[in-house]
């Protein structure tokens, strides 16, 4: 059978626009009243965080760049978390908990990881609706970057950097504390 052309046309418009319409502005404001709990029970009030910088990543068991994105997170942990970086996995609406839970154990992940099971927080940032989408918030609770898609190693390290060197005391104020 062939295909209209016309259909084709009015076919590839639409996805334009449903495309431009999910990234339109609103799509990347968060709230910040946001609390995770997170698999071990702990609960994580994103407000608590401020004065931190906080990535946030949305991911799936499912999702093969959502793997591959996890040694770069382990990599930003460790060489950042104790100098104030938080990092939160959200597991997206339709992963299995058991799957999400087996694969962070089975991974050792030493961040928190979140089940988003009534996609309340995938709605709090702004409709999250494809894996792995990174957010990244700095100390004073606003965006710093949204990701959709893997995001670059080296470009995040360097942001997360940025970031925390804007939140390390003065050597003043070092000296007189």
């Amino acid at each position: 059978m062939k295909s209209n052309p016309w259909l084709r046309g009015l076919l590839l418009t639409g996805l334009v626009v449903l495309a431009l319409w999910m990234a339109r502005s609103e799509k990347y404001t968060f709230s910040p009243n946001t609390t995770f709990t997170t698999i071990t029970g702990k609960h994580l009030a994103l407000k608590d965080l401020q004065g931190k910088p906080v990535l946030i990543t949305f991911w799936a068991t499912s999702c093969g760049s959502c793997i591959k994105e996890i040694p770069h997170l382990i990599a930003l942990y460790k060489q950042f978390h104790q100098q104030g970086l938080e990092i939160i996995a959200v597991a997206m609406a339709y992963d299995p908990p058991d799957r999400v839970v087996a694969m962070a154990k089975e991974l050792n992940l030493p961040y928190p990881i979140v089940l988003d099971i009534t996609a309340e927080h995938a709605r709090a940032f702004g409709r999250i609706w494809a894996t792995p989408t990174t957010v990244l918030i700095n100390p004073e609770g606003t965006l710093a970057k949204r990701v959709v898609g893997a995001f670059d190693p080296a470009d995040m390290q360097n942001r997360i950097e940025q970031l925390l060197k804007s939140t390390s005391p003065s050597p003043i104020a070092r000296s007189m504390g």
